[in-house]
């Protein structure tokens, strides 16, 4: 395999893996009765029109069919592909859930 060759497969796969990242992101929104496009938004106000993201709303399923997506596992996964303004919005949304006591 070549440099060249290589360096599509690895930009093949970081763009497979950036689509589940983003999937994990819009499963979390709605497990949580967020809109994915509005956070998206508010962390990338000049990506209006993300088609990553209008992808992975197609592949979401109902609240009550998907399984849970950790809060964890969510801000890891944005801070593995550097995306700190949207993690930075997930925890905002985060911290506003009301506190369980006890």
């Amino acid at each position: 395999m070549n440099n060249k060759e290589l360096e599509e497969q690895m930009i093949r796969n970081y763009q497979r893996e950036e689509h589940m990242m983003i999937l994990v992101f819009a499963q979390w929104c709605i497990n949580q009765g967020l809109d994915p496009t509005e956070l998206y938004l508010r962390a990338y106000p000049d990506q209006p029109n993300n088609a990553a993201l209008q992808q992975a709303l197609d592949l979401t399923v109902p609240r009550d069919e998907a399984g849970e997506v950790p809060d964890d596992t969510l801000l890891g996964v944005l801070s593995l592909f550097g995306n700190e303004d949207l993690a930075f919005i997930v925890t905002q949304e985060i911290d506003k859930r009301p506190k369980h006591h006890g």
